[in-house]
């Protein structure tokens, strides 16, 4: 399993785009065609450029985009001016899901924020997920 976690650039777009657009929630909202609409490129563009977000994927040794998630890191005034980091749009693809990828994934996003200085690593996850609810439970995340 020799997989690569880095920041997204431009030539990652249409992969996370095609992934969000993949699952039964994110085929109601996406809109995944090629050219991508300039929606998601100047989104990537705001997000890229900001220093407190990370878009981050994981590639395979075949250089496949097979996941994608965005960090973000938020200051806080509490916990004496801390950084909490948020996990959201965590995305698998669907034929590589059950191959331990996805806890490597976490793994990965957990040390992140670490190396960051986060003291809090939270996420959200929509009721209709209950796979991902399940999943999320099962790496400590209530």
């Amino acid at each position: 399993m020799n997989l690569q976690f880095n920041i997204a650039e431009m030539r990652h777009l249409v992969d996370i785009v095609k992934l969000l657009a993949e699952d039964k929630l994110g085929a109601t909202r996406e809109n995944f065609k090629e050219p991508l609409p300039e929606a998601y490129v100047s989104a990537f563009m705001k997000i890229t450029s900001d220093s407190s977000q990370e878009l981050i994927v994981v590639e395979n040794e075949n250089k496949e985009v097979i996941g994608t998630l965005q960090l973000s890191f938020i200051q806080y005034l509490t916990y004496q001016g801390g950084i909490r980091a948020q996990i959201e749009a965590v995305r698998i693809r669907e034929i590589d899901r059950g191959k331990g990828y996805g806890a490597l994934f976490f793994q990965w996003a957990i040390n992140r924020a670490k190396e960051r200085g986060a003291h809090l690593l939270q996420l959200s996850s929509d009721k209709r997920r209950p796979e991902a609810i399940k999943f999320y439970e099962k790496l400590g995340f209530v």
